[in-house]
C-alpha cells in the first residue's frame, strides 16, 4: 500500500482533506460564477472586465494580508479542530449572502446596486474564512502525520485543492447562476459536517495572549519568521509564484473573450486545464522526490514554466478566427487551428508550477518546530497576499495603460526568472544546512 493510499483511508487525514476540498470547490464555484456573469453579462469593455476581475481578486486577497498574523496565533495556541468547526459554520452564513447576490443577478434585479455588492461582500468574507483556515490545513499535517508522510500529505492537499478548483470552475462555466447559488450553500453545509470529523489537534505550545493589533502582530510575525534564511527564501519564492498566478487568473476571462473571441465556457476550460496541470505537477514532484522534502527541482521547474508562458503568449498573439456571429463555444474553439497548442502550453505552465510550489509548502511545515508551524504559514500568507495584491494592481495598471492582455503574459514569463533565482538560493541553503 502506498503512502498516498494509506493516508486517504485514515481519519487523521481524510476529514481534513475533504473539508479543504469542499472549501476550495465552493470558493471557486462562487468566485467564477460571479466573475463570469459580470464579464459576460454586465460589462462590454476589456479594460472594465480586467478591472472587475482584479478587484474581485484583490478583495479575496486583502484579508490574508491583514488578518493572517491573528489566524496564525490562533492556530498555534488553540485547538485547530475547534477553529475548523467555527470557520466552516461561518462559511454557511457567508454563502447565504453570496447566494442571495447570485439570485438577484439571475432575476436581473438591482444588479449593479445590490447584487454585485452583495457578491463582492461575500467574496471578501470568504477571503476572511480562508485566512483563518489556511494556516490550519498545512500546520495540522505535521501534527497528525509522520515525518515521512508530510510531503505526500501536502501533495494530496494541493492536488485535491486544484481538482476541487477544477470542479468548481467547470460548474461555474456551465450552470446558471441560480443553481450556483443553491450549490454554494449546500456545499458549505456539507463542509461543516466534514470539518466536525477532524480529530483534535491541541496546541503544542503554552497559551499566550493574542495580539489583536493586526499590523504590529503582522510585522512582528514576519520579522521573526524571516530570521531563518531557508524559511525566508521559501516564502519569497512562493510569493513570486502566487504573484504570477494572480496575474494569470485575472487575465483568463478577458483574454478568452477579447483575444480568443470565446465564450465563458472556454474561459472556464482554461481554468480547468490550469487546475488539472497543478494537480499533475503536485503528484509528479512527490514521485520524483520519493517523499523527501527538497527544493532540488524547483529552479528548473519554474524556468520550464516561464518557457511555456512565452509559448502561450506566442500562440495568443497569432490567434485568428474566421468571421463568426457571437463568441466561440467549446466545440467551435477546439476546432480552431491553434486551440490544441494553446491548451497544451497552458497545461505545461500549470504542471511546471505545481512541481515548483508543492515542495516549498512542505518545506515550510517541516523546517520549523511544530509549535510554530501555523504562524510560519501565516507569515507566508501575509507576504504571498501582499505580492498578489501587487500583481493585481500591476495587471490593472497595465490594462489601464493600454497594454494588451496577451502582451502582459511576457511580464509573467520574466517573473519566472525571479522565482528560479530564489529557488536556486533556497536549494543551496538546503545543501549548506545538511552539510
Amino acid at each position: 500500500m502506498t503512502t498516498t493510499t494509506h493516508l486517504i483511508g485514515t481519519r487523521r487525514f481524510l476529514p481534513l482533506f475533504v473539508t479543504q476540498l469542499l472549501g476550495a470547490f465552493n470558493d471557486n464555484l462562487f468566485k467564477n460564477a460571479m466573475v463570469l456573469y459580470v464579464v459576460y453579462s454586465v460589462y462590454n469593455s476589456e479594460a472594465e472586465e480586467a478591472r472587475f476581475s482584479a478587484i474581485a481578486s484583490a478583495l479575496f486577497i486583502i484579508p490574508f494580508f491583514v488578518l493572517s498574523a491573528l489566524s496564525g496565533q490562533l492556530a498555534d495556541m488553540r485547538d485547530k479542530a475547534k477553529i475548523i468547526r467555527i470557520v466552516k459554520f461561518c462559511e454557511i452564513l457567508i454563502m447565504l449572502v453570496g447566494g442571495a447576490g447570485l439570485v438577484l443577478a439571475w432575476q436581473g434585479m438591482l444588479v449593479k446596486t445590490v447584487a454585485i455588492p452583495l457578491m463582492l461582500l461575500a467574496l471578501f468574507a470568504m477571503g476572511i474564512h480562508s485566512t483563518f483556515f489556511g494556516p490550519i490545513k498545512y500546520a495540522i499535517l505535521p501534527q497528525h502525520l509522520k515525518s515521512d508522510e508530510v510531503l505526500a500529505g501536502t501533495g494530496l492537499v494541493e492536488a485535491g485543492t486544484y481538482m476541487a478548483v477544477l470542479a468548481g470552475t467547470i460548474l461555474a462555466g456551465w450552470i446558471e447562476v441560480e443553481w450556483a447559488a443553491l450549490c454554494v450553500v449546500l456545499t458549505a453545509v456539507v463542509g461543516y459536517f466534514a470539518g466536525r470529523q477532524v480529530p483534535p489537534a491541541p496546541p503544542l505550545t503554552a497559551a499566550q495572549p493574542l495580539d489583536f493589533h493586526v499590523f504590529r502582530s503582522s510585522a512582528t510575525l514576519i520579522r521573526k519568521t524571516m530570521d531563518e534564511r531557508r524559511v525566508f527564501l521559501a516564502i519569497m519564492a512562493i510569493s513570486f509564484f502566487w504573484t504570477i498566478g494572480a496575474v494569470l487568473f485575472i487575465q483568463f476571462p478577458p483574454l478568452a473573450k477579447n483575444v480568443l473571441h470565446a465564450s465563458k465556457e472556454v474561459a472556464s476550460l482554461f481554468l480547468v486545464i490550469f487546475s488539472v496541470g497543478i494537480a499533475i505537477g503536485s503528484m509528479t514532484i512527490n514521485a520524483l522526490l520519493k517523499g523527501k522534502v527538497s527544493a532540488r527541482y524547483s529552479p528548473a521547474s519554474v524556468i520550464v514554466m516561464g518557457v511555456f508562458v512565452v509559448a502561450f503568449h506566442l500562440v495568443c498573439a497569432n490567434w485568428g478566427t474566421q468571421e463568426i456571429d457571437g463568441l466561440l463555444d467549446v466545440a467551435g474553439f477546439i476546432v480552431q487551428p491553434l486551440a490544441l497548442p494553446l491548451l497544451g502550453t497552458l497545461l505545461g505552465i500549470a504542471i511546471a508550477g505545481g512541481m515548483f510550489v508543492v515542495p516549498l509548502y512542505a518545506f515550510l511545515t517541516t523546517s520549523v518546530d511544530k509549535s510554530q508551524t501555523a504562524r510560519t504559514i501565516a507569515a507566508n500568507n501575509i507576504v504571498n497576499s501582499g505580492a498578489m495584491v501587487v500583481g493585481s494592481l500591476l495587471a490593472v495598471g497595465l490594462s489601464a495603460g493600454g497594454v494588451a492582455i496577451a502582451d502582459q503574459l511576457l511580464l509573467v514569463a520574466a517573473m519566472c526568472l525571479g522565482s528560479a533565482w530564489l529557488g536556486r538560493l533556497l536549494y543551496k541553503a538546503e545543501l549548506s544546512a545538511a552539510a
